[in-house]
């Protein structure tokens, strides 16, 4: 009988045919685990490692390894968005640069949340935004417990949304979607003017292209089962591959379908994977993350993230 590894993967489009798998490989198969927030299973896997294949964020991937969690990342990017937007300002509020942001509150559903550590990271690159004298209001706690929050972030009292201060007038400004304002009855509108023509002249400059999930295995398995991590791969790169030939033919598009047909226009392959692939995105968001005080060092991008394709089979992620 084949053994069954707990599997949490996201519904998105490019992972429809690995979804539809049974078998991983031979005297393995899938046994997959629906959950109702994708952040839940981030939560779930970087504190207590409860699957053995999970999609995770990247910056709680990094937290989680350096606090000693024996899983390996693999760069199978999940999401992909720029981060100039989805950030929101109340319709009509005059903010010219994200510089401007210093001294005002932003709402973010917690400090760590991949989405704001990008913003945060790009802001500050783009515009010298000084993140430490912005006033960060959360309204979840931190899915790490250890983790000392900075002076300049607080969070709102239980059962209090960021979506009710947006409402009562007392936060002009946050992040938009599971990320922080998606419920405002206020009107919003992106902070950065223009912000696509603004991230596609970043990405042609730095040629950073952020992530937002990776997919992660227990070390346990990958040492039980070398070829994993390389089936592993090599399910999601078929996967990929048919649902972006078929994504000019969905008749009913998602949000996330729009958003890679516009981004390969100038991305090329809007859904890249492997290390080299990633190199430049992977090595910012390490960067963003340091600086943030959210990991204690800069370390490689190739020390953690473990393409299967060129690494020994096994090899495991090292916090070294």
């Amino acid at each position: 009988m084949a053994e069954r590894l707990k599997t949490v993967l996201g519904k998105h489009g490019q992972l429809a045919g690995v979804r539809q798998l049974e078998d991983i490989m031979p005297g393995v198969a899938f046994d997959f685990v629906d959950v109702k927030r994708m952040p839940d299973a981030y939560r779930d896997m970087a504190r207590t490692q409860p699957y053995d294949i999970c999609e995770m964020a990247p910056t709680m991937y990094l937290m989680a390894l350096e606090r000693g969690a024996r899983i390996t990342a693999l760069p199978l990017p999940m999401t992909r968005r720029f981060r100039h937007s989805g950030i929101k300002k109340r319709k009509g509020l005059v903010i010219d640069s994200p510089k401007q942001l210093e001294g005002r509150k932003v709402g973010v559903r917690n400090y760590s949340v991949t989405a704001a550590v990008w913003t945060r990271g790009v802001f500050a690159d783009d515009y010298g935004l000084d993140a430490s004298k912005v006033q960060w209001v959360t309204e979840e706690a931190e899915n790490l417990e250890d983790m000392v929050l900075p002076a300049n972030v607080t969070r709102l009292p239980e059962g209090r949304k960021i979506a009710d201060a947006i409402n009562a007038g007392e936060i002009d400004v946050a992040f938009d979607g599971l990320a922080g304002a998606g419920d405002a009855e206020v009107e919003m509108e992106e902070l950065v003017a223009d912000a696509g023509e603004v991230e596609r002249r970043w990405f042609e400059r730095t040629g950073i292209y952020p992530i937002h999930g990776v997919i992660v295995v227990k070390n346990e398995v990958l040492a039980r089962h070398p070829g994993i991590g390389l089936a592993l791969y090599e399910h999601c790169v078929r996967s990929k591959d048919a649902y972006l030939q078929a994504l000019d033919a969905v008749v009913e598009p998602s949000g996330d379908d729009k958003r890679y047909r516009k981004l390969r226009q100038y991305t090329g392959d809007p859904l890249p994977y492997g290390f080299e692939e990633n190199r430049t995105s992977l090595q910012a968001l390490i960067r963003y993350a340091h600086q943030q005080g959210l990991v204690g060092r800069e370390l490689r991008a190739e020390d953690v993230f473990i393409d299967p394709r060129t690494a020994t089979a096994g090899a495991l992620a090292r916090w070294e």
